[in-house]
């Protein structure tokens, strides 16, 4: 069996579960009101959406795309980014209007843990590489919240910059945010939480994601129809600086990013033209596209 792209359409409430190589539909999948994000655990044998209209967790199966699960709490409050902590068998989860991060255990699929973060719009959640560190952006206190893993302590709110909403943690470049009020990248020391670098981007970046080599970052720029290709060279070498080297023309209202294990390409749910870009990551340019249902947004690489 081919590699396939799970992709998750917001107002259609399915999955398509696409073959990676040629963009045909393998299978649909229904799912909850207004699934957003979406992680697949390190076994590739399940599938965690969050369907934020919903409020539920769904966890299938991806053998035969059977709902294993379907968690919900009290308050779930538009569930939404979410991280799969492989070392402790746990999938950390920020619901946005409660601003909480749940913790699941992947093993049980029950919900072991949740608190608050005390800040406003806690929406994406990223790792550090060796799963010590969590960290939430908030859309609405323009902070990151630092959270230590092992202890369930919150370390320190950094600002980072107008609305936060990409994250992710570089293995070498430090924590990246894209900023959607502001169009900035910041960086930040993830020991220190000192800024580090700005880069500027396009309008209103809301994802942030690194090339499996780690020398790229692509950001998707949801109102200006492009994805920022940052150079990480010099986050690497010392001068704690990235920067934009290429906008790629995508589809319009690109989001959910994710690249081939290979690192050969690139895919991009573009909410508004109902479809996934295909990047050609050798070019830097966009070589195909995919369709799907009704406003792609989160999407996800199983290998098979």
């Amino acid at each position: 069996m081919a590699d396939q792209l799970l992709v998750l359409n917001k107002d259609s409430d399915t999955m398509s579960v696409l073959d990676a190589d040629t963009g045909e539909t393998d299978a649909v999948v229904e799912t909850d009101f207004n699934p957003h994000e979406i992680a697949v655990t390190p076994d590739g044998e399940k599938v965690y959406v969050t369907c934020s209209l919903g409020g539920s967790l769904l966890v299938f199966d991806t053998d035969g795309w059977e709902l294993l699960e379907r968690i919900e709490h009290e308050e779930f409050d538009f569930p939404h980014g979410l991280a799969i902590r492989e070392s402790a068998g746990e999938l950390w989860l920020a619901s946005t209007y409660s601003s909480r991060v749940y913790v699941v255990d992947t093993e049980t699929d029950e919900i072991i843990e949740h608190s608050p973060t005390h800040q406003d719009k806690s929406h994406m959640v990223a790792l550090t590489p060796d799963e010590s560190r969590a960290f939430i952006a908030n859309i609405g206190s323009d902070n990151v919240t630092a959270i230590d893993c092992e202890e369930r302590r919150i370390l320190a709110d950094p600002i980072v910059g107008e609305e936060p909403e990409g994250i992710e943690v570089h293995p070498e470049g430090g924590l990246l945010v894209a900023n959607q009020g502001d169009g900035m990248l910041s960086v930040l020391d993830p020991e220190t939480f000192e800024q580090t670098g700005r880069a500027l981007l396009g309008e209103n970046p809301i994802r942030v994601v690194s090339s499996p080599d780690g020398r790229h970052v692509l950001v998707p720029n949801r109102e200006g129809d492009d994805v920022s290709l940052i150079d990480t060279e010099h986050v690497r070498d010392g001068e704690q600086r990235s920067w934009e080297v290429k906008r790629i023309g995508v589809g319009i209202w690109p989001g959910g990013t994710v690249f081939a294990p290979d690192g050969e390409r690139a895919f991009v749910a573009n909410n508004k033209t109902n479809d996934v870009s295909v990047i050609d990551c050798e070019s830097w340019t966009e070589v195909d596209r995919y369709g799907t249902e009704l406003h792609p947004d989160g999407i996800a690489y199983l290998p098979r």
